[in-house]
């Protein structure tokens, strides 16, 4: 059997980094861990090549070539896998449809030939025996979790890892919070299912064994979900791991806010190799923390959270949301000093977005608020839900935000600001890390002369260079990052990509 897996391209959004990643020439972020590991659950007797769209085009012949085309996607990909199906259809080559695009709305894909629905350890094996006898169904959907025991080491060898700035390792499943516009506890459930320490050593191992020296994002949803595993078991061996090998890796990952409620977690985290945590903050608003159900983040003075994470030795990227029911019109800039005061130089700042399968969804959907289907880019103009703030008004904010949290004056001042107080641990010598030369020189060209931020570029070189030596390559980073996130900002379509005559009235 000959079997073609397909990444559909991701657009050009604030977590696409694509305008970063050309200043250190790479193609993506990471590479589809999800499909490398279904390849590796398939059949070692069969033929499996894989095409990231993300990396490369995707060409008829590539299709031709195989006899069924497995694709994996989110929500944000929705217009590309359409795109693919549409183009395997015509040519006559069956299609294997399964992630969390598929699973959320299965009847939007009946064009499929099949749906392997669900967790890929639990339904595939199904499929694959139904194939084997030639009697595989349409769809297979499980009720059930999968073990996490059961999951392969995944198949690295598919890919040019030069494409890819970062690999990326799953080591848990499920998140103890249930916040009611995140759809993780309907993919993964409530309670957190881990890897074995065996496991993730071994996927370090084969990642080491393939020649990966660079980061490696953890891609859990809330990596502290099982936090007296991981204090006692998985962090102590991989920081045993890490001094085996001399620490090749850098890791970063998603965790909640109460991580700084634990200082010893985050003094193993750093010490194994931890270097960025991502945190859904979403908003300084207790009474929208209520609504929405993010009890981690109550009753809590967030700001000084994210300084105990920092002076720990851990950046912080936090997430943030308008459009919540309870926001007033000052939330605005509310988010706006409260982004600045933070030094978080990441700052990924979405409207509010009713995902398919959240309570959020529901709710709106009972209160007759849904005007239809979301592209699943929460930094998209692009409401899918009736707003309890005026739609100009939201927008607006919206913009008002953005604008000012990424114009070279603030964003500098910020990262500026984060480096005057943030002390890395350590490790010995400094190494350069692939492609990082090359990005130092574009950046001196494209920020330095050409870019409209290059007073602020040269003021924090020189800052850095002086104060901190130790941190300018993370200055030029931050540099980059600034970058790619004002050219996003400068492209987004702030007449609003929805249909606005349902909101007219509000």
């Amino acid at each position: 059997m000959k079997i073609l897996l397909v990444y559909p391209h991701y657009p050009d959004t604030f977590w696409s980094f694509r305008h970063a990643l050309k200043f250190i020439g790479k193609k993506a972020a990471f590479p589809p861990l999800g499909l490398l590991t279904v390849a590796a659950m398939l059949p070692p007797a069969w033929d499996k090549r894989l095409v990231d769209m993300n990396v490369q085009p995707l060409s008829d012949k590539q299709i031709l070539w195989a006899d069924y085309v497995f694709i994996s996607a989110m929500t944000v990909q929705k217009e590309s896998v359409n795109d693919v199906l549409a183009r395997c259809q015509s040519l006559g080559i069956k299609t294997v449809v399964g992630g969390p695009l598929f699973t959320a709305a299965p009847t939007e894909f009946d064009s499929a030939d099949h749906l392997v629905l669900g967790e890929a350890e639990v339904t595939l094996p199904r499929f694959l025996d139904d194939l084997e006898r030639g009697k595989a169904a349409h769809s297979y959907v499980s009720d059930h979790w999968a073990e996490m025991r059961e999951t392969p080491v995944p198949l690295w060898d598919l890919i040019d890892p030069s494409k890819y700035a970062a690999m990326n390792i799953q080591y848990s499943r499920g998140c103890p919070f249930d916040c009611e516009f995140c759809d993780i506890t309907q993919l993964f459930g409530r309670k957190p299912r881990t890897k074995s320490t065996a496991q993730l050593t071994g996927e370090l191992d084969a990642l080491y064994a393939w020649g990966w020296r660079n980061g490696i994002f953890l891609v859990d949803d809330n990596f502290i979900g099982d936090r007296r595993k991981l204090k006692q078991e998985t962090l102590p061996a991989m920081l045993a791991w890490m001094e085996r090998h001399k620490h090749p890796f850098a890791f970063f990952t998603e965790v909640s806010i109460d991580l700084a409620d634990d200082p010893d977690l985050m003094d193993l985290m750093v010490r194994t190799g931890f270097e960025e945590v991502f945190i859904g903050i979403e908003t300084p608003n207790e009474e929208c923390l209520s609504e929405t159900g993010k009890v981690q983040n109550k009753n809590r003075n967030l700001l000084a959270c994210v300084k105990k994470i920092q002076h720990a030795g851990l950046q912080v990227q936090g997430g943030f949301i308008v459009g919540f029911d309870s926001d007033p019109l000052s939330i605005f800039e509310r988010q706006i000093r409260f982004i600045q005061e933070s030094g978080i130089a990441t700052a990924m700042v979405g409207m509010l977005t009713a995902l398919r399968g959240t309570k959020l969804h529901q709710r709106l959907f009972k209160e007759g608020r849904l005007l239809g289907d979301t592209s699943g880019n929460n930094t998209a103009v692009a409401l899918n839900f009736i707003p309890r703030m005026k739609v100009e008004a939201l927008i607006n904010g919206y913009r008002s935000i953005l604008t000012s949290i990424y114009a070279p004056k603030n964003y500098y001042r910020r990262v500026t600001g984060f480096l005057r107080e943030y002390r890395p641990l350590k490790r010995g010598g400094f190494h350069v890390k692939p492609g990082y030369c090359g990005a130092f020189f574009k950046s001196i060209v494209m920020l330095g002369i050409i870019g409209k931020e290059r007073l602020q570029f040269w003021k924090l070189f020189f800052w850095s260079l002086v104060r901190r030596p130790r941190l300018l390559p993370l200055a030029i980073t931050f540099a980059i990052y600034g970058y790619h996130f004002r050219k996003i900002t400068e492209k987004m379509n702030w007449n609003g990509m929805f249909d606005a005559s349902g909101i007219e009235h509000t």
